[in-house]
């Protein structure tokens, strides 16, 4: 399956976003408002906007921030005859200046945009919209990889699990730690899960825990992909090297 899919060709990805403030009080008057209706659409039966605030606004992009980007990279080690998977994270407070060193490693590292692709877990419907839009918001021109424009689904090369794993189905969605489970795929116990983000960045100062989180949906991805393609050799954790 997916014999296609070229493993050293791959920038594997995954974002972390939360609200943009710690508080609904820290809102602007007219972003409280339009918070307000956005939040009136989402069915919260008693619930609140300022409860729903730091619940919910994190994964919408005009109220939230990615505060973690970490890509993977599969390359082949001649000397130790085996794959090695490079993992890099850019993280930070400061949304714009993490998104400039994210074009900038782009740039730099994967320029060849003919060549390269991301793969991800629903990447298509979440983390690149999302980065797109955010890149946009803080004025930051949309690297070739993002600008599709104009482009049909079929169009669009980069390498999303989610949508392989429902093979034309459009109601089926799948997460990402179903699919690691039910294809025995070795996940260390997290201390945090998607929901607790907003939680240990703004009330717990605890990005570095994020981005290991980050990280890890990273791998698990990777690991994944070489199941759906039927790869007998599985990264091991000897086999990931964590870029600092």
């Amino acid at each position: 399956m997916l014999a296609h899919i070229n493993l050293y060709n791959l920038i594997f990805l995954d974002i972390e976003t939360v609200p943009q403030f710690g508080s609904f009080a820290e809102l602007s008057g007219p972003m409280k408002e339009l918070w307000a209706i956005k939040h009136s659409t989402l069915r919260s039966e008693n619930e609140t906007p300022e409860e729903g605030y730091l619940k919910r606004a994190g994964v919408y992009s005009e109220f939230a921030k990615i505060i973690c980007i970490s890509m993977g990279f599969i390359h082949y080690d001649k000397d130790a005859n085996r794959k090695i998977f490079r993992v890099k994270s850019i993280s930070g407070e400061d949304e714009k200046m993490l998104l400039e060193e994210f074009i900038a490693t782009l740039g730099k590292s994967f320029a060849d945009t003919e060549r390269y692709h991301f793969c991800g877990h629903n990447i298509r419907e979440f983390d690149m919209p999302f980065i797109s839009r955010r890149l946009l918001i803080n004025q930051l021109d949309l690297p070739e990889m993002f600008d599709v424009a104009g482009k049909r689904p079929w169009e669009m090369p980069d390498v999303d699990t989610m949508q392989l794993w429902k093979f034309g189905d459009y109601k089926n969605y799948t997460s990402l730690k179903l699919l690691a489970e039910v294809f025995g795929i070795p996940t260390p116990k997290d201390d945090i899960d998607g929901k607790d983000v907003c939680r240990v960045y703004w009330q717990e100062k605890g990005l570095a825990r994020i981005v290991e989180y980050c990280q890890k949906d990273v791998v698990t991805v990777a690991r994944l992909l070489l199941k759906f393609k039927g790869d007998k050799e599985i990264l091991s954790d000897e086999q990931i090297i964590i870029v600092k």
